[in-house]
């Protein structure tokens, strides 16, 4: 199983990952998706800052887990926060979406294999492409398109934060229909991208 482990995340550290579990379900409920994986170097910068303020401002600190984030949440009662973008990265690709042990003790097995294998650059691409953003729409190519009509190499800095503001609930939440909510969290995600540009935290995954 160990063996087996490494092997996928080999690969996957050189191939696109074509689907995943939860990709797949909504395809077949849905009779079909939208996704084009598209490489990072294609994508606004501002549009992966944005994904890392959003989720995981750290990340470039981080070898998978931040301890911080964990020790803050469990002392707030909560889980929300706790979860670095890797360990997002590593549930989209290999696993399901269900809150269970099995599927949080696999995560967590997975996470430093990712983190040794992939570069941190590699877990932004793969975040950013098979992160879902609406119903059957699946990567920031396809909802560049679908919110605004616009390539991911075109996207400003206002419609990176609000592609990275619904993430958490993209079903709920719209880009090109902002509640306030999303407006505040927008705000919030463009000053946020802005700080870990200028005191380093991006240049992990922008080198």
């Amino acid at each position: 199983m160990f063996v087996l482990a490494v092997l996928l995340v080999i690969l996957g550290a050189f191939i696109n990952p074509p689907t995943n579990i939860y990709m797949s379900s909504e395809s077949r409920r849905l009779g079909g998706v939208k996704q084009t994986w598209v490489a990072l170097e294609d994508v606004a910068p501002v549009m992966a800052r944005s994904a890392v303020a959003a989720e995981d401002a750290n990340f470039c600190q981080h070898w998978g887990f931040d301890l911080v984030a964990i020790k803050l949440a469990i002392a707030q009662g909560s889980s929300r926060g706790a979860s670095t973008l890797s360990q997002q990265t590593v549930k989209n690709v290999y696993l399901w979406q269900s809150r269970s042990w099995v599927r949080k003790a696999m995560e967590a097995l997975i996470t430093p294999l990712v983190e040794a294998i992939w570069t941190k650059r590699r877990i932004v691409e793969v975040y950013i492409n098979i992160a879902e953003f609406d119903e059957g729409v699946f990567g920031v190519e396809a909802a560049a398109q679908h919110y605004f009509g616009v390539k991911p190499s075109q996207l400003t800095a206002t419609q990176a934060a609000r592609l990275a503001a619904i993430l958490p609930s993209p079903k709920t939440r719209s880009a090109s229909r902002p509640s306030n909510a999303v407006r505040k969290r927008t705000r919030q995600i463009i000053s946020g991208a802005a700080t870990i540009r200028a005191d380093g935290r991006a240049e992990c995954f922008e080198s």
